[in-house]
């Protein structure tokens, strides 16, 4: 008997293990850190598939750019080197150049908006070029929209005038400073703050969380609700992964990834909503400008892009 005791203790200690080299560990890589909402998600998503697959797929995140920036670990991807990566959707733009299209400002009117784009026929156009660069698109979550923060009133788009504006080295966003009428300022971000606090830049942009995170209502005194651009987080996977995976394991990593975008975006639209009585109640003024103005100045940096990617091509992100 206990021969045969030990013969079975050896045949489920070697049947666990088995199954233990057999489970798929995923890496995935990103560059927010571990307070952000998007990370949040993706530990929702580290949750869920280890959940719904018995612990036969899990999943590694390697936050904060640990590593390397978004560039860096989409080319990752790319060679084999790392399984998944998050960037800005229209981030993409690099190796896509027709994501400068959804990136311009007040193409996309809300999250809804962007995710009817994506899903529909010209974000699966998109998705072909995606896999054409060695890359699985899975699913967008809602990174916020960005904001515009100064030191005076923005009560209409007259107020921009003058307005030294922080904002990152991305054409889309120096676009939009410049097409109302500010000077746009490329600062790092992480020299934002002392920017600001030393009047380097009168403004910058970003959407409500990060001006939390980072601080930025500590040296300024107003919000204005520009709502000029809609951000995302692109979860994607190497296309190599994803075509070696069974169809069980594409499900399993599917709905997983979605899960973690339903806890990042209750996340980031709660903090959006509660955050403009929190900046209210430290004295923070918020305006809400007409936005008609806005959007027709942007009409120039459309025509650039319409004389890049053919005429209509707006009109066909958009959908309507």
């Amino acid at each position: 008997m206990k021969l045969i005791s030990k013969l079975m203790l050896g045949a489920a200690a070697l049947a666990l293990s088995t199954a233990a080299l057999q489970a798929k560990e995923l890496t995935f890589g990103m560059q927010d850190n571990e307070v952000s909402n998007v990370y949040r998600g993706a530990q929702a998503f580290q949750e869920k598939l280890a959940e719904i697959s018995g612990g036969e797929m899990t999943v590694k995140i390697f936050p904060s750019s640990q590593l390397g920036d978004f560039k860096a670990m989409v080319a990752q991807v790319q060679a084999g080197e790392l399984d998944m990566v998050m960037t800005g959707y229209p981030d993409m733009s690099y190796v896509i150049p027709e994501l400068k299209l959804i990136g311009a400002p007040y193409v996309v009117r809300d999250f809804d908006h962007l995710q009817k784009i994506v899903a529909g026929p010209w974000g699966q156009k998109m998705d072909e070029k995606f896999e054409a660069q060695g890359i699985e698109l899975l699913d967008t979550w809602y990174y916020g929209t960005r904001q515009t923060t100064s030191n005076k009133a923005i009560e209409s788009m007259d107020d921009m005038k003058g307005l030294r504006m922080r904002t990152p080295n991305v054409p889309f966003l120096i676009a939009y400073a410049e097409n109302v009428g500010a000077t746009p300022a490329p600062v790092a971000f992480q020299e934002v703050y002392l920017a600001l606090q030393t009047n380097q830049v009168d403004a910058e942009e970003n959407p409500l969380p990060t001006i939390e995170a980072m601080k930025f209502y500590e040296v300024q005194s107003h919000i204005a609700l520009t709502n000029h651009f809609v951000a995302s987080s692109a979860v994607q996977i190497s296309k190599s992964v994803w075509d070696g995976l069974s169809d069980q394991e594409k499900e399993w990593v599917q709905t997983a990834v979605e899960a973690g975008g339903d806890a990042s975006d209750e996340l980031t639209f709660k903090a959006e909503k509660d955050l403009l009585e929190t900046f209210k109640e430290r004295g923070l003024t918020i305006t809400e400008p007409d936005l008609e103005p806005f959007r027709a100045a942007m009409k120039p940096y459309y025509d650039e892009l319409e004389a890049e990617f053919g005429e209509g091509s707006i009109a066909e992100v958009i959908g309507d």
